[in-house]
């Protein structure tokens, strides 16, 4: 654990239960803070009360007793309307902070021999592929990478801190908004497209708590940023004129007189005197695709930064073993692969899935997003048959209709069977790909649930089928 420093004696309140706040409830406590918690849910509480954390009723408490307010991400701070909390906590004059802000201002207060590295990654989509890809190429070059943040652990989880080590971390915007003292020695900002509006009030908004990443950053730093987009693009030119850091533009599909790309699958590195060839990315088995090629060449640039050699970073490229429901083949059933795309939430993540094959048998739908599925359209050919489940059901039906075959199916294991079904009768290998365009709450937990819930059946499918079986990938 990772103590939270500057509230030594004081009390902090912390609304929001989940594993952000009772992380960075124990942080505040092992740095000689008192904390004040509280959540809606009963359940948040009753976790509190099990590991006899001070439950706080924050609705009727004395607010002038509170130093700060330490809020979790998934709490709206200004849009649709701040949270009451923020309201509280605004007009009583008390600080708001989220975990990664206690994290900063422990890494500021440390002296220079224990002060370790920081590497922060945000973007609208790729950003946990590319955190665990470059917490992999570390690891490999023996450097003490620890992962967490949006991924994995709260970042107050892990191991404390000593100078030869490096977080990995990986900031939603809900993360950046909370966020002011955080300094990265290398920051990725991979790419932007229209994602949590209701959250930020508009594009514009979200633009700015992403570019929260780059702040504070100085002469030594890295930045990293896509300039696949415009949005980006024009933080890229932004950053450059002010020319306080190293600014390393990476493209997936463009050749740069400066900066790191990609080319027919094949990475070059154009931060020096000539275009070097890194590494064909096409043989990278966990890096299918040209999302993924971008991901690969902002791991690469960070870990370039960072001080790894391009040898190295290369050597961790080619050997990522991949990330859970992101582009996940989870099994193979006779000529039929099965791919958990879990984590794809919007339709820009699934546009990278479906870009990535020629033909799929798609398993789409849940809590539907502004938009739905209409930005696919051009993609839509490359579906064989569409099998939707959950709330979204209908609309997803009603877009695709006349443009692919739908099957409506309600339930994951139902999707699944049908999909398999139809995959399996045909002549060559197939591909049933989750790949949802969809928030998960209407039937899961997360989207991690959702992923597992998809495994789960086509693992039963398997148990059911043996004469089928090969060996999974």
């Amino acid at each position: 654990m990772i103590p939270a420093v500057g509230f030594e004696g004081r009390t902090v309140a912390v609304f929001g239960l989940g594993r952000t706040g009772l992380t960075a409830a124990r942080a505040l406590m092992a740095g000689g803070a008192k904390v004040a918690l509280w959540d809606e849910n009963e359940k948040g509480r009753a976790a509190a009360e099990a590991e006899g954390l001070p439950l706080v009723d924050l609705k009727t408490a004395d607010w002038s007793q509170f130093a700060a307010l330490m809020l979790s991400p998934g709490v709206p701070l200004s849009h649709p309307v701040p949270h009451w909390t923020v309201t509280r906590a605004t007009a009583e004059g008390v600080e708001i902070l989220g975990d990664v802000e206690l994290f900063a201002r422990a890494v500021n207060a440390a002296p220079a021999h224990k002060r370790p590295k920081v590497a922060a990654i945000t973007g609208t989509n790729g950003k946990s592929t590319t955190t665990a890809l470059l917490t992999h190429i570390l690891r490999s070059a023996g450097r003490d990478a620890r992962m967490g943040g949006n991924i994995g652990f709260g970042v107050l989880g892990l191991p404390d801190m000593h100078g030869g080590a490096v977080y990995v971390l990986e900031l939603s915007s809900f993360q950046l908004d909370l966020t002011s003292s955080l300094k990265a020695d290398a920051s990725i900002l991979l790419n932007l497209s229209p994602d949590h509006l209701d959250r930020h009030g508009d594009m514009e908004g979200y633009v700015t708590a992403k570019k929260r990443i780059l702040l504070n950053q100085g002469k030594g730093d890295t930045a990293v940023i896509g300039v696949d987009d415009p949005w980006c693009q024009r933080i890229c030119t932004e950053i450059t004129a002010a020319n306080r850091r190293t600014i390393r533009p990476i493209s997936a599909g463009k050749a740069m007189g400066r900066g790191v790309y990609v080319l027919s699958g094949v990475l070059y590195d154009a931060t020096g005197d000539r275009a070097i060839e890194v590494a064909d990315l096409t043989m990278a088995r966990s890096l299918p695709g040209k999302h993924n090629w971008q991901n690969a060449a902002a791991a690469y640039a960070a870990a370039v930064g960072l001080g790894v050699s391009p040898e190295d970073a290369a050597t961790g490229l080619m050997t990522f073993p991949g990330l859970a429901h992101r582009m996940e083949t989870v099994a193979k059933l006779g000529k039929v692969r099965f791919v958990n795309d879990s984590k794809a939430t919007n339709a820009d993540a699934v546009r990278q899935a479906l870009s990535a094959y020629p033909k799929v048998y798609w398993i789409a739908g849940g809590r539907a997003k502004d938009g739905g599925i209409e930005p696919l359209l051009d993609l839509f050919p490359r579906i064989a048959k569409a099998y939707l489940i959950g709330e979204a059901e209908e609309q997803f039906a009603q877009t695709l209709e006349g443009r692919a075959p739908v099957q409506r199916c309600g339930q994951m294991a139902a999707a699944v069977a049908a999909a398999y079904a139809d995959a399996a009768a045909g002549d060559e290998e197939a591909i049933v790909l989750l790949s949802p365009g969809t928030a998960s709450f209407d039937q899961f937990a997360d989207f991690e649930a959702r992923g597992e819930a998809f495994r789960a059946a086509v693992l039963a499918l398997d148990a059911h089928q043996p004469a089928a079986r090969e060996a999974r990938a």
